[in-house]
């Protein structure tokens, strides 16, 4: 995080703490007063920065869509996009599993079901990284970007779904995890694979 300005360091540590809130009492089952506690607040504080849960959900989005798209622009500036992406993935996936991220965002998923405001905010933050993996899938092919979203977009949403899936999982999930996580990762390369083999003949 450490690319994050100051001045919004502050709002970066409360969203670290919200993180942990909600991984412990669940979205749902954590208050807004919980959440202030955590970030060491008074409520009405913590109402100053964050009024809503939606909005909440808003910086988190935010804050991980800053992150992604360094990411991705490190990738899409590789002398070999798709195998860097490959990599990239490869290291993200446990990662996450560990930090038991996919346990908030699935129950996000979730709340995006019953409120609207919630669910725009996951769909924007599903189509932003769709975007970024065809910018990976153009880069590699050569292919202008809305050709390789006509040809790929089906593609770079079924790896968003794998790595949902993915994230969902916990560490000691019947100690299945690492087979699961060979199917997965044999199931992205695939598809990535099959977009490395892309001519501009096809």
């Amino acid at each position: 995080m450490s690319h994050i300005p100051t001045a919004d360091q502050r709002s970066a540590d409360i969203l670290a703490s919200v993180r942990s809130t909600f991984a412990q009492k669940g979205f749902d089952g954590a208050s807004m007063q919980d959440l202030a506690r955590a970030a060491g607040m008074s409520v009405g504080n913590f109402y100053r920065y964050f009024p809503s849960k939606a909005a909440i959900v808003d910086a988190l989005i935010a804050l991980d869509l800053a992150e992604m798209e360094a990411d991705f622009r490190l990738v899409i500036d590789s002398p070999r996009p798709i195998e860097t992406l490959r990599q990239m993935l490869r290291e993200h996936i446990p990662r996450h599993q560990c930090a038991h991220d996919g346990q908030l965002w699935a129950e996000i998923t979730a709340a995006a079901l019953r409120r609207p405001e919630i669910g725009a905010a996951a769909f924007r933050m599903e189509t932003t990284i769709a975007g970024y993996l065809t910018g990976v899938f153009a880069a590699e092919t050569s292919l202008p970007r809305h050709e390789a979203e006509r040809r790929f977009s089906a593609h770079a949403m079924f790896i968003i779904m794998l790595v949902k899936a993915s994230a969902a999982l916990e560490t000691g999930t019947n100690g299945d995890l690492e087979h699961l996580n060979a199917l997965i990762f044999r199931s992205i390369d695939q598809t990535l694979d099959e977009i490395a083999s892309f001519t501009l003949k096809d």
